[in-house]
């Protein structure tokens, strides 16, 4: 079984200590789903929700998000982050809004707990942003996709 780094020898929680490891390029991908009423997704398709522009606000609250992780999650160090992307696809066919937000660094800790909370905040603003007109929204399937960097090396879903 693998050490907890997170426990200290005695089990209490600790932050790991990275400042002897490289900073290296590391990158993650997370990915999440909002389902909703097809009428939904033509209100924001044609801009029509009365909070605004629902995918602008939900990509800025998503890279937002991503750069206070460490405030949300306790355990995660505070992170000089290189990139954040958060991008949305409409599925009219799944009455679904997918998105994907990937992150970058060059550091000595990864980021995808920033990938995950990225994904996280641009579903919740948009389930807030829509609740008026469907107050049945599913957040579903955040997941990570894919890691890169580290000394983990590569993760692919």
């Amino acid at each position: 079984m693998t050490k907890l780094t997170h426990l200290d020898k005695y089990g209490k929680a600790q932050m790991v200590d990275v400042s002897g490891k490289p900073a290296t390029k590391r990158e993650a991908v997370a990915k999440g789903s909002v389902f909703m009423k097809k009428d939904t997704i033509r209100l924001i398709q044609d801009n029509k929700i009365s909070k605004g522009d629902v995918l602008g606000v939900a990509r800025i609250a998503g890279i937002m998000a991503a750069k206070k992780t460490s405030e949300l999650i306790p355990m995660c160090h505070p992170l000089n982050i290189s990139s954040v992307n958060i991008d949305f696809e409409i599925d009219t066919k799944k009455n679904r809004i997918d998105i994907e937000s990937r992150v970058k660094i060059t550091g000595q800790t990864g980021v995808e707990m920033e990938a995950l909370t990225a994904v996280t905040a641009a579903a919740l603003t948009i389930y807030d942003m829509c609740k008026s007109a469907d107050k049945g929204m599913i957040i579903s399937d955040i997941m990570l996709i894919e890691k890169k960097g580290g000394k983990s090396g590569t993760f692919r879903r």
